[in-house]
């Protein structure tokens, strides 16, 4: 996939966190010498072209008050995985949802991030998601410390 140097200095802006003011592209616009509507005029196009999957806000959802967060856990069979996973892909709560390979001694292979404000709402989210899935085996992991929290770059 082709793009240029303005193309790339666009990428840079809008992957890492853009200022929260009402012309967030005015600096990169006078820096790089294009107008405001060029850059959102590339940005839609490396949309359609596949190069920029999705263009979103990123909430942080400890500031926003979500201070419990738990990896969930569960073990289900292979077969049962798909119909879970999309259940479970249905809550709100839930940030991530994923089926991975796993290694016997940990052979839970459904993973869900949960983001809730309080223990008693993850332990009714919990049993909620286990009534619906059918799934009784699971395991929490709660976060203790957040050490890093950051977008991917993928162009510097």
């Amino acid at each position: 996939m082709q793009y240029d140097d303005i193309d790339q200095e666009i990428l840079k802006l809008v992957q890492g966190d853009l200022a929260l003011e009402s012309r967030p592209y005015l600096k990169l616009a006078r820096k790089i010498r294009i107008s405001e509507e060029e850059i959102a005029e590339r940005i839609r196009m490396m949309q359609n072209r596949g190069l920029i999957r999705r263009f979103g806000a990123v909430l942080r959802h400890q500031k926003a008050g979500y201070t419990v967060n738990a990896m969930t856990a569960w073990k289900v069979d292979p077969e049962e995985a798909e119909p879970a996973g999309t259940i479970m892909a249905t809550y709100s709560q839930i940030s991530h949802c994923y089926l991975r390979d796993v290694v016997p001694e940990f052979d839970y292979n459904l993973f869900a991030m949960i983001h809730v404000k309080s223990d008693k709402e993850l332990s009714q989210l919990l049993g909620d998601i286990s009534r619906s899935t059918g799934i009784k085996n699971y395991t929490v992991l709660k976060s203790i410390r957040e050490f890093k929290k950051q977008s991917m770059q993928y162009i510097d």
